[in-house]
Parts: C-alpha cells; structure tokens; sequence
C-alpha cells in the first residue's frame, strides 16, 4: 500500500503499505482520491459479479476510494465509481457495501452519470489521482504535480452529481435485479437506506452529501424493500470470509486516516484478531515507532508468508525511514507474489532508484515499463521511468516518458511540448518515435503543423560557419 497526503499547507508525505496511493486537493477541497490495490481487490471480487449480471464490464469499472469522512458515492461518465471512504466506515456488513456498489452501477448501467446540463453548470476539478502520481511533487516537480492536482478528468464538484428521483428508483431496481441475478441479497441496499431513512426530514443543509444527491423518500424504501424482499436470494447472509475481508477494509481505512492513538484506543492489544494486529502496525509505523511497526508485521508475515500486502508494508516502512537498498527485498518479494498488481511494482522500482546505484537502474526501468503497460495511465510509473532514463543518459526516453505522464494526466499543452522534443531525439521510425509522434497528433496538431514547426525551427538555428572556410 502507498499512501500520500498533502493539503493546503504541506505536504505531508508518503506511507505505504498494501498497495495504496492518496492525493489530495489543496485548498478548500477537503477530499483525496485514493489507490489501495488490496480494498479495490476486495471490492471488485465482490462487485464483479453483479457488474456482469448487470450487463456491465467488470474490467472497466473504476473504483476510486475518496478519502473524505462525509457518507458520499457517486458516478461518472467513463464507467467510473466513487466511494467515500466515509460511506465505507458507515456500513455495517459487507451486503451493505455491496448494496450501494450495486445501486451506483445501476446509475452508470442507466447513463444517468452527469447528465449535460449538470455538467455545463456544475462541473468544476476537483483533484484527480493516477496511481502515484502526486508523488510527483514531493520528488522535485511541483509543476507536475500542481498539473495533476489541478486538472482532473475523473471528477468534479458534487454538486453535478444532483440525479432526479426517478433516476434514484432506476437504479434501485437495476441494482437489485444484478444482485439477485448474481446469487447476492438485496437487503443490505435496503437496511443501508433504512439506516438513514431520518436524512428524508432533514434540510437540504443538514443532510449528507449523499442523500442530497440521492434523495430518500419512505416510499422509495418501501417500494426497494418489497421487491427484495420476494427474491430467492433475500435470506443469504454473508460468508464468515466476507465478514472478516469487511472487517479488515474498515480497520485499514481507520489506521490510515485516524490519529494513530485514535487508531490504538479503537485497536486495543487485547485484540488479537487479524485486522487489529494489522492496524496496529500501521498506527505505529505512522507514528513513528518502526521498530515496534517492523515487529508486528513481521508477526503477521511469520503467519501469514504468502501475503504480498504485509511484504510491501515492510519494505515501505523501511523505504520511509530512508533504508532503500533494505527494502527492495520486501518489495520484490510482493512483485513475486503479485506480479500483476502495478503498484507494487512501481514500489519496487522506487526503492531502486533511490539507492543511487546506476546497475539497478535497468531492473528498476524494466518494472515500470512492465507496471505502464498493466496501467498505462499511472503517472507515477512514468514519471520514475523518466526519472531512471535521465540517470542513463537516455534523454529522448526521460522525455517521452515526462510526455507520457503529462498525457494521463490530461495536460494536453505539456503533453505535446515534451513529445516534441523526445521526437528530436529518438531515431526516427522506432516504436518510441511513433508514440511521441501519436501525442502530438492525439493534441490535434497535424502533419502539415509539425512539417511547418521544423520549417520554423530550422530557419531559426543559427548558422555555423567553419573556422577557415
């Protein structure tokens, strides 16, 4: 897990443990987009399902974590899915957490998302996270990183996120036909909305987010609950692992966004069960006892050596406290594990650049270049990869690279300025040629543009005239 805070007055920095990545908009937005490669895994194992059912490609659903304490979710264009981690810690089962999962899907199965006028009069950038890429400034390029803060694509304002009420009992029913569709009950959306049912009396003010951009009424409760209620799969309850995978989502989300002693206090040593040890551990690496930290989780991992989160939480409490060459065990030992996850990876790749060793640069080049293809919009890996091509003196790669991270992140400007002048550097007719080349063109600039820009450039190089000529 890698996890990065920043607000209106610091940066704070980087933790990780799990595969996590946080970055958040500075100013008045209180709110951060979250990566946790182990929650959205878990989320995912148990949306995917319901997202088939629903006609839905699991594959293309993103789950963006929110870390923000108000109970909000919310969808967008794009098949995108935000969830609050507020929400999250206000269900009380997994079924309830699914519920919702189910009833957002629903608004993006029944394009409700965004809807035009809501988006002309409402949309405005909030923040946005590709992977890592807000360790950007934290690395020494505060330009990428006021970019990526200040230029999202994935969201913006709640308040264009306002749907009408019948889109609200749409999505009920979308939602609670993919469940049952998928052998899963629909109580849990009903006891959610019934949790809350006070927040239909309450001022527009008052309410939570969520319920001013999803409005409850009794008779919507009612209608939801009587259609669940006549489905086959209404009684099943959920597994004894689902239980504990619920209860390990919820005490990793409080380790990172509580005070540790918040965290301690609520996961006293007296508990012994698997997500209090694991939040302990977390409370006290953030607190700065990395000894303590080290020894808790090497407790888990002596039970548990399979487990590439815990291994990745090592080697980022060693990264943390300025141990890279130390860590890259631990890390490489997640890759192992889980080689797919992008994430670790670019974990691993970090701790080898920050050794300062010139021959781990290549093995450091080849695991971001593996993470981009997984992720191709992980600002953080490119920007690493450029990184390690400038320390090799390659710098037509260091600056398609920079290209490409701009790219992601939707700086279109910064983007083709930096594919520019990779294309004067690389060798003409090589795959890396032709993708600076497609980020030039994808800017809307032409063959016609770039053929009078090097007309341009060339009338402008100054003229060397031969000593003795």
């Amino acid at each position: 897990m890698s996890w990065l805070s920043r607000n209106a007055a610091r940066l704070i920095g980087a933790v990780t443990a799990a595969g996590v990545v946080l970055a958040s908009a500075g100013g008045a937005a209180a709110q951060s987009a979250i990566r946790d490669t182990e929650i959205e895994g878990i989320i995912h194992e148990w949306s995917d399902p319901v997202f088939s059912a629903m006609g839905l490609e699991p594959s293309e659903i993103e789950i963006l974590l929110i870390n923000d304490e108000q109970l909000n979710a919310f969808a967008t264009r794009g098949r995108i899915m935000g969830l609050n981690t507020g929400l999250i810690l206000r269900t009380e089962s997994p079924n309830e957490l699914l519920g919702v999962v189910a009833h957002e899907a629903g608004h993006i199965r029944n394009r409700h998302t965004l809807r035009d006028g809501a988006q002309q009069a409402g949309m405005q950038p909030l923040l946005m996270t590709m992977a890592l890429g807000a360790l950007a400034i934290a690395a020494g390029a505060p330009d990428a990183g006021a970019v990526l803060l200040g230029n999202s694509q994935y969201f913006g304002t709640l308040s264009a996120l306002r749907y009408m009420t019948h889109q609200e009992g749409e999505a009920d029913n979308t939602g609670a036909r993919a469940l049952e569709a998928a052998g899963e009950s629909g109580r849990g959306l009903v006891t959610f909305f019934e949790n809350f049912r006070a927040q239909e009396v309450f001022s527009d003010a008052r309410r939570y987010p969520y319920f001013r951009s999803h409005p409850l009424s009794s008779q919507r409760i009612e209608n939801l609950r009587r259609f669940v209620a006549e489905q086959p799969s209404y009684a099943k309850t959920d597994s004894p692992e689902r239980m504990a995978q619920h209860a390990l989502v919820l005490a990793k989300i409080h380790a990172f966004m509580d005070a540790p002693n918040t965290t301690l206090r609520a996961y006293p040593e007296s508990d012994v069960s698997y997500p209090a040890r694991y939040a302990r551990a977390i409370a006290w690496y953030r607190d700065g006892q990395t000894d303590r930290a080290l020894a808790a989780v090497d407790a888990l991992l002596a039970e548990q050596p399979d487990n590439p989160y815990l291994w990745e939480l090592r080697g980022q409490i060693l990264f943390e406290e300025g141990r890279p060459a130390e860590a890259i065990g631990a890390h490489q030992k997640s890759v192992d594990l889980m080689p797919d996850a992008p994430l670790l990876r670019i974990n691993l790749a970090h701790a080898m650049i920050e050794t300062r060793e010139p021959a781990r640069l290549e093995a450091a080049v080849d695991h971001l270049k593996r993470a981009t293809a997984l992720e191709r919009d992980n600002t953080m890996a490119w920007r690493l990869l450029s990184q390690a091509y400038a320390s090799q003196g390659k710098e037509g790669e260091a600056r398609l690279a920079s290209a490409e991270m701009y790219f992601a992140m939707g700086a279109e400007e910064q983007a083709t300025q930096f594919a520019l002048r990779a294309r004067d550097m690389l060798e003409r007719g090589t795959a890396d040629y032709t993708r600076a080349m497609d980020i030039v063109f994808a800017s809307g600039a032409t063959q016609d543009d770039v053929d009078a820009l090097d007309r341009r450039n060339s009338r402008n190089r100054p003229t060397v005239v031969p000593v003795g000529g």
